[in-house]
């Protein structure tokens, strides 16, 4: 579990697939400022929201494998280029965002990234599946941080950025016609399975 309030910048500086006959992907990842002298095998790190699992360790890089299933549902990690890093909280740790799960529940398309002062105006368009879960002033992930909605149109919402989380994170570089992976509110998530509880998922429909 995550918190969506991102720790480091890192980079993904190797891909390179595994010899053991799957089509799995590992993944090196500079961490940046991250301290990684707690993590050990098996401790999850969110990569640009997405939950992996360490596999290895070496100086200031840590090593993930990434199976084709994350690899074609999420976005940033099939190539080298920047990552957004958390460490998975402990149940002692302030949450200083909301809880995040780290399961990428579809990508986005960014719309709009404009200037307003110094913040951005960020525009996205959620997959049409989503859009039921975001709601105004409600909390959604993007790329792993933490952001509250603004205004809700359909599957289009919108963000304001400050210039904090332009200089902490990926999001900085965004621009119109970017993917972006995101995770809807947890809570949500279970109120509409409650309120529902005979319906399917609608990648399960048809």
């Amino acid at each position: 579990m995550f918190s969506g309030i991102i720790a480091a910048l890192g980079r993904i500086t190797e891909l390179t697939p595994r010899n053991d006959g799957t089509p799995t992907v590992r993944l090196s990842i500079d961490a940046g400022q991250l301290d990684l002298d707690d993590v050990t095998l098996g401790d999850s790190i969110a990569c640009n929201g997405v939950c992996l699992t360490v596999v290895d360790t070496q100086e200031n890089s840590f090593f993930v494998d990434v199976s084709p299933e994350t690899l074609s549902c999420t976005i940033g990690l099939d190539a080298p280029g920047p990552v957004n890093l958390e460490k998975a909280l402990r149940l002692a740790d302030r949450l200083g965002g909301h809880l995040v799960s780290g399961h990428v529940d579809g990508v986005g398309e960014v719309l709009r990234f404009d200037p307003v002062g110094d913040n951005r105006l960020l525009e996205i368009r959620a997959p049409e599946a989503l859009a039921r879960y975001i709601a105004r002033k409600g909390s959604i992930t993007v790329n792993g941080v933490s952001l509250t909605t603004n205004r809700v149109s359909g599957a289009c919402f919108t963000i304001n950025l400050i210039p904090h989380t332009l200089e902490a994170t990926t999001l900085g570089c965004l621009k119109a016609g970017s993917r972006v992976n995101l995770e809807i509110d947890l809570i949500a998530r279970y109120v509409e399975r409650m309120l529902n509880p005979d319906a399917c998922d609608a990648s399960e429909a048809g």
